[in-house]
Order: C-alpha cells, then structure tokens, then sequence
C-alpha cells in the first residue's frame, strides 16, 4: 500500500491518501484542510476515491470533506458514536470490527474511543500500518477533555487495542510525525502510563 500524507491548516493536521501501486482506487483519510490538494493529487495518480473515511469529528478531521466528496461522489464513512456531532453528510454509518478493502488490502475498523465517542483506527496487517487520528501519536495522546472525550474510555482502547500492536505496526497520526510502536513504547509517556510499563 503506498499513503501519501497532506498537512493542513493552523493546527497542522493530517490526511491520508491511500492507494495501490496497480490500483485503480484510493480510500482518503482525514481530509480536514486544503480539499483542493487531495483532488489534485487524485487526479494527478489517475485513481477514483473508493471512500473518505473518517477517524473522528473534530472540524480539522472533516473540513475538506463536502469539496472532495462533492468533486468525486464517493461515501463518507463515521462510526455511530459521532453522528450526533457532525453535521455533514454521512453514507455508510461504521460501527466496528468491519473490513474496508482496498484492492487485496484488508483494513480493519477498530473502535477507540476516548478523544470522541465515536473514534476509530483504520488498521491493515499486510502493510503493518494504523491510521490512528487523535487517539495515539508519537509521544501522547489524544485530548480527552472536550466534549465528548472520556479519560476511562481512553484507557480502555489503549489497554485492549493498540497496546495489542506489535513493535514493528506504524501509526500514522492525526497530527505530527510517524512511528512505530516501538518507538511509543519507548517515548510515549502517556500511553506508558496507561499500560503501567514506564
């Protein structure tokens, strides 16, 4: 699988453009600023948006998604728990544990909720890739302060989902830099803290 990162907007957030080398089809994650350069770069790559998928509510996670979706009709995915937040047009409603496919790519819905009810990872074991939006980055976690946030949640999903990645699965974050779980197991205070290994 070949991801192509786009960052935007004052609070540098990440989108995710995910495709095959043979492909014909990319799933976009996140496309929270600048629509206009994941619409360039799709048309440049020659491949059609299968689905926007989306990790979270959150304005920075889902701002350029109307243009894009518009621009290409394809379906907007959001878990259950964050429908009553977003005010946009959702297609396919996720609840969890479902399989999206990209091409021979397998990728996992895994619910992780803690920075919003309704948060997701999207998770492929053949790339060892996890799409992780504000619920893990490299050296933190995702606020759980807001609205919708849930510190006890936050735990749960790391405790019974992400802490279950090998070493050798990258995450690629909502914002900041990539990693492997190695490296969060090392640097990430936070989750260390939850998991009780610092």
């Amino acid at each position: 699988m070949r991801i192509k990162k786009i960052v935007g907007g004052n609070l540098e957030s990440n989108g995710y453009v995910l495709y095959q080398k043979d492909g014909t089809e990319c799933f976009i994650i996140d496309p929270g600023y600048n629509p206009e350069k994941y619409i360039k770069l799709i048309k440049e790559l020659k491949i059609k948006p299968k689905a926007i998928l989306l990790t979270h509510h959150h304005y920075d996670h889902v701002g350029g998604v109307k243009k894009i979706r518009d621009t290409f009709d394809c379906p907007v995915l959001l878990h259950r728990g964050d429908l009553n937040m977003y005010k946009d047009v959702v297609d396919q409603v996720l609840e969890g544990n479902e399989i999206l496919t990209l091409f021979d790519e397998e990728i996992n819905v895994l619910h992780t909720p803690g920075h919003t009810e309704g948060s997701v990872c999207y998770y492929s074991e053949k790339s060892k890739a996890a799409f992780t939006g504000d619920t893990i980055f490299n050296v933190d976690l995702g606020r759980t302060d807001l609205k919708d946030g849930s510190d006890d949640k936050m735990s749960e999903s790391i405790k019974n989902t992400i802490d279950k990645w090998d070493n050798d699965i990258t995450i690629y974050p909502g914002h900041g830099d990539s990693c492997n779980m190695k490296f969060v197991r090392k640097y990430n205070r936070e989750f260390l803290d939850i998991v009780g290994k610092w």
